[in-house]
């Protein structure tokens, strides 16, 4: 690994845990073993080292969000297995952090990613959706987007229970909360109009 992936993986650990206004550059520099000349070789500033952090995060995040656009398997059991994926809920997003901290939230280019990130995650939700209910999986009369929206807010919010409880069990009520209003918006079976005498 270079000096420069080794500075970026760390701050993006570092971001993830800490948030960037609360990680100096000595942390990154501390922690990635990577010296301070070589550091600003690479990064003329803190905020450039954050950004190419915070694009990391979001490459780290997009992969997992594209098993929504799998093929294989119906879309609603697609969407189910990635809600229900294993997810540390103690540590959070790494994008979602990103917001909850001040100078990202005030910084358009800092806040680009993010916002970029959650509306590819949103578009992977949307699409699964609308393919959930186009093969009538789910009711027709449903708005895929407000549900992507509505799925992503029970991650995100689920992430921030379990972190003020310190208890992953928020967040795993929140998620399995969401897959039972999801069979519930199945469509009603058909009745059996099979009369025998």
């Amino acid at each position: 690994m270079t000096s420069r992936d080794r500075l970026v993986e760390t701050m993006s650990e570092l971001m993830w845990e800490r948030g960037y206004a609360d990680t100096s550059p000595r942390d990154v520099r501390e922690r990635s073993g990577v010296g301070q000349g070589s550091m600003y070789h690479h990064f003329p500033s803190k905020r450039d080292l954050a950004l190419a952090a915070l694009e990391r995060n979001v490459a780290d995040l997009l992969p997992a969000s594209s098993e929504l656009d799998g093929e294989g398997s119906s879309p609603l059991a697609r969407i189910e297995a990635y809600l229900m994926r294993p997810r540390d809920a103690l540590k959070g997003c790494k994008v979602g952090r990103m917001t909850q901290d001040p100078q990202v939230r005030e910084d358009p280019v800092l806040l680009a990613p993010v916002a970029r990130a959650f509306a590819q995650v949103h578009l992977s939700w949307a699409n699964a959706l609308r393919a959930a209910i186009d093969a009538g999986e789910l009711r027709g009369d449903l708005d895929a987007d407000r549900l992507a929206h509505t799925l992503m807010a029970v991650l995100q919010g689920g992430y921030v229970l379990a972190i003020a409880q310190q208890d992953p069990g928020p967040f795993d009520s929140a998620r399995a909360g969401a897959l039972d209003l999801l069979r519930a918006a199945a469509p009603a079976a058909a009745p059996d109009t099979d009369v025998t005498s």
